[in-house]
């Protein structure tokens, strides 16, 4: 059977089996459109909350970063991994012994303040729709390549899918739909991690294979090899960082601290029946999210190794299929600077920025591109780095229904955060903007109604994010991670852990640190990117990595406010108590 075939066959299955879970766990109360009725087990949760957690930053993008940043990508398996630790830890118990809907639903109860539940919604709000913008950008890669539809075209298909089960299902459909997610992602994500693995170093396993020796006669370990190559070719050796170790430090706690504070992943910790089941589903979560997690440094480095071997020195006339096939969907380009018609790797852009093709074809039949900088780097080809993972079975030619269960797995990667995140959103608008501040008597019935059309009008919001995302899959999800960092998981902490943190003090702390890491990020990746280097960033930290300094800016004034201001009612320092008392 044709590749292509296969890819629809897979793909089409797996929509199937989403949308038919969906229509059969239907939501008709608030309760199971909000926290799936509160009765699900640990286990299934837990693998519902991994695969709501890993999203098309983690199956798409972020191996792909790893391919081409080596040590330094360290950092995202580092801080995204870390970050259910103190979930797991701090956070999901608590917040479960609370017993309500939302994560605004605690603030605004914690801190009795209405202002302080609608800071907390803007807050989630920004964080939601910055994450959602990676995920609809990776559905319209993964649809643009493999259903050969253009990248828009695939982000608004995808905005379909997501309407019909997330919509019509609530957290009740969703929770079951992610579970059969999870499996077709992981499945999808080692299978071919296994037979790369088997082809590279004659070690099945992945993760073992990274610590082996390639299969070529020549002795050396995987490393070995891509750091020579590398070096060769003039860059920096794959084992060596060049960031600095404030901004590597920033970056992983940044990560770890916003996974605790991310809204779509708190909330699953509400749908489980009492407070210790919410430590054991964070538990089974990070064992799930580990499979994936150990396996994605291998795949990174493999991917680089087989990606160099396919096209260095390859007349492109003669060019592999794969290459062309994702060249046709403007992923990937090639400029003969040097006129030998043949493909050249090295430092530095071939472009200046994301391609821009022309329309026509050069002299070698290659796609022309627009903005061609005058550069004297050696550098003659661009590859989106969110594609290594998606391309990586093209490249090892592997059989056809590896390719397109690759395909299925990363729609499904996507498909199941992009969910999470809208009923977030929607529940955040329709049970605390509605329900809980401005229109009390809403009826249940239509509260559920606010609850869909808010959904409805976030899938568009985020097509439209998904369109023109500021940045790669991965970075785009890491500026969420930031936000997150530094408005909505200090005014949780500091809710469980500080009786004496009031309204003033969570407030003023949730707007500063929200509207500075907003603002760093906005200036250097939207308004002026130009200037987006080290030299100009404060205390050398990128804006992947300043929501740390948001969050300490948040405590700060958070902590300063609270004490020239009075302090909390009486039965706040009992619900304090109570909540952290997580096994009763």
């Amino acid at each position: 059977m044709a590749t292509q075939t296969l890819i629809y066959l897979f793909v089409g299955l797996s929509f199937a089996l989403y949308i038919g879970i969906a229509i059969a766990s239907r939501a008709g109360t608030t309760k199971e459109f909000y926290v799936a009725g509160g009765g699900v087990n640990p286990v299934v949760n837990g693998m519902a909350t991994a695969a709501d957690w890993m999203s098309a930053a983690s199956f798409i993008s972020m191996a792909g970063i790893i391919a081409f940043a080596g040590y330094d990508g360290s950092v995202y398996l580092m801080g995204w991994t870390g970050g259910y630790v103190l979930l797991a830890l701090l956070l999901a118990p608590y917040l479960r012994k609370f017993g309500q809907f939302t994560v605004p639903d605690f603030i605004g109860t914690r801190y009795y303040s209405k202002a302080a539940r609608v800071v907390a919604v803007i807050c989630l709000i920004f964080i939601s729709f910055t994450y959602i913008a990676g995920q609809m950008r990776g559905v319209g890669i993964v649809f643009s390549r493999f259903l050969e539809v253009p990248i828009n075209l695939g982000v608004i298909i995808g905005m379909g899918i997501v309407f019909v089960y997330a919509v019509l299902g609530g957290m009740k459909g969703v929770t079951y739909t992610q579970v059969a997610q999870y499996c077709v992602l992981i499945f999808a994500y080692m299978v071919p991690a296994f037979f790369i693995s088997f082809l590279v170093t004659g070690n099945p396993v992945p993760q073992l294979g990274l610590g082996s020796t390639v299969n070529d006669g020549s002795g050396l370990y995987v490393l070995q090899k891509l750091d020579l190559v590398l070096q060769d070719m003039g860059f920096a050796a794959y084992t060596s960082g060049e960031k600095s170790m404030i901004d590597v430090f920033c970056i992983t706690l940044a990560l770890m601290v916003g996974t605790a504070g991310l809204p779509h992943v708190i909330v699953r910790f509400f749908t489980v029946p009492k407070a210790s089941d919410a430590r054991k589903s964070a538990g089974w979560a990070l064992v799930f999210i580990a499979l994936l997690y150990t396996t994605a440094p291998a795949v990174g480095a493999f991917a680089r190794l087989n990606f160099i071997d396919s096209v260095q020195d390859t007349d492109y006339a003669e060019a592999p299929a794969w290459f062309r096939n994702w060249e046709s969907n403007d992923l990937i380009a090639w400029r003969d600077k040097n006129g030998d018609g043949k493909m050249q790797l090295g430092k530095g852009d071939a472009f200046e920025g994301a391609p821009e093709f022309a329309g026509r074809t050069g002299t070698s039949g290659e796609r022309v591109v627009a903005n061609a900088a005058t550069d004297d780097n050696s550098n003659e080809v661009y590859v989106d780095r969110d594609i290594m993972v998606l391309a990586n079975p093209e490249i090892a030619n592997l059989p056809g229904w590896v390719i397109a269960l690759v395909a299925a797995g990363g729609l499904a990667a996507a498909l199941s955060t992009a969910a999470g995140l809208l009923l977030v959103i929607s529940s955040s608008i329709s049970h605390d903007l509605l329900k809980s501040t401005f229109r009390p008597q809403i009826t249940e019935k239509g509260e559920l109604l606010a609850a869909r059309l808010a959904a409805t009008a976030a899938i568009v919001v985020a097509g439209y994010l998904g369109i023109y995302p500021p940045g790669w899959v991965a970075q785009v999800v890491a500026f969420a991670f930031g936000l997150a960092a530094a408005s909505l998981f200090p005014a949780i902490f500091m809710g469980i852990f500080s009786k004496r943190m009031n309204r003033e003090g969570a407030i003023a702390g949730m707007v500063t640190g929200l509207s500075f890491t907003f603002l760093y990020i906005g200036w250097f990746k939207l308004w002026s990117p130009d200037s987006n280097v080290a030299a100009n960033w404060l205390f050398g930290i990128s804006p992947e990595g300043i929501g740390v300094i948001g969050m300490l800016l948040n405590f700060a004034v958070a902590i300063a406010v609270a004490r020239f201001t009075s302090a909390p009612p009486k039965e706040i320092g009992w619900l304090v108590d109570k909540i952290r008392v997580p096994r009763a």
